[in-house]
C-alpha cells in the first residue's frame, strides 16, 4: 500500500484505526459512517465490507469509545463524530500511551549506565541514527567531532551542536561545504571547520563522530546509487562507547591525526 492516503483515503483512515485499536469491523464501520454522514445498519452494510448483523457489534465499541452517536429510532440512526474530534482523542490516547510507557521504561533502567559498551554496536535506518547521533551530542561535555554528508546535517542537528557550543563544548566539523558555512558560523559560534578524509560523493559513506574521545558513530548509505541520504531505510551504523573500545580507539586515533594536521605514523 501507498504511504499517501490521497492514493487510497478509505484503505489508509481503516489501517491506521486498527493501528489505534479498533476491530476491523469498527474501523470499516467508522470510515463509512465519515463518508454517509449519517446512516443506518443497512446504509453501513451496502458502502462496506461489513456484514449488517455486524454493524451493530461494530457500533456498539465505537460508541463505547465516543467515536460515534446513536438515535434510539427504527431503525437505529448512527452518526459519526468530526475528523477534528476523533485525531483529538486519539492523540489524547498516544499521549497518555506514551507517557505511561516513559516512566515504565524509566523505572526499568539501570541507576547508572556503564559507559563501557562492550563491543560495537549496530543501529538501522537514518531515524535511529540521527537518534543516536542527538543522544551523543546532547551528553557531551568537552569536545565533539563530526563529519557528515550535507543531507544529513539537519536542522535539529544543527540546533543541538549550537546547544552543545553555548555550554562550552569544542564542536569540530569536517566536510561542510561554503554553502552551509555561514550558518555553522552563525548557529554554532567558535566551530571549528576542516576538511574532510575524502570526498564524501566518492564514497557511499553517510557520517563519522567522535565525543569526548570516548563515543564514535559511523555510517554508511547502504541503498545504492538511487538512495537519498534522508530516505529513512537508507543508512545504517556502528557505534562503540568506552575509552578501550575498538571502534573508539581507531576513530580516536585517525580524528587526533586529523585535528592536528600531523602525519599519519609509518
Amino acid at each position: 500500500m501507498s504511504d499517501d492516503p490521497s492514493d487510497d483515503p478509505r484503505s489508509a483512515a481503516i489501517e491506521q484505526l486498527e493501528q489505534f485499536g479498533l476491530s476491523t469491523y469498527a474501523a470499516r464501520t467508522f470510515v463509512a459512517l465519515k463518508s454517509l454522514g449519517t446512516g443506518t445498519a443497512k446504509d453501513v452494510s451496502g458502502v462496506s465490507d461489513v456484514p449488517r448483523t455486524r454493524v451493530y457489534d461494530a457500533t456498539d465499541e465505537l460508541h463505547e469509545q465516543g467515536l460515534v452517536d446513536v438515535q434510539q429510532s427504527s431503525p437505529k440512526q448512527f452518526w459519526a463524530i468530526s475528523s477534528e474530534t476523533a485525531r483529538g482523542m486519539f492523540e489524547q490516547e498516544m499521549d497518555y500511551r506514551l507517557s505511561v510507557l516513559s516512566r515504565a521504561l524509566e523505572e526499568l533502567e539501570p541507576a547508572s549506565r556503564s559507559e563501557e559498551q562492550q563491543g560495537v554496536w549496530t543501529v538501522n535506518g537514518q531515524p535511529a541514527v540521527t537518534d543516536r547521533v542527538m543522544e551523543f551530542v546532547q551528553g557531551a561535555d568537552d569536545e565533539i567531532v563530526y563529519m557528515t554528508v550535507e543531507d544529513l546535517l539537519t536542522d535539529d542537528v544543527i540546533d543541538a551542536l549550537g546547544t552543545a557550543a553555548e555550554r562550552g563544548v569544542t564542536i569540530s566539523l569536517g566536510g561542510v561545504s561554503s554553502d552551509v558555512q555561514d550558518r555553522i558560523e552563525e548557529d554554532i559560534p567558535g566551530a571549528e571547520l576542516f576538511d574532510s578524509l575524502w570526498v564524501w560523493s566518492d564514497t557511499p559513506a553517510g557520517r563519522l563522530m567522535m565525543v569526548d574521545g570516548t563515543q564514535t558513530l559511523v555510517s554508511v548509505l547502504v541503498n545504492g546509487e538511487d538512495s537519498t541520504p534522508t530516505d529513512p531505510r537508507s543508512e545504517t551504523a556502528i557505534w562503540g562507547s568506552g575509552e578501550t573500545n575498538s571502534l573508539v580507539v581507531v576513530l580516536r586515533a585517525i580524528f587526533t591525526w586529523k585535528l592536528e594536521d600531523a602525519e599519519p605514523p609509518a
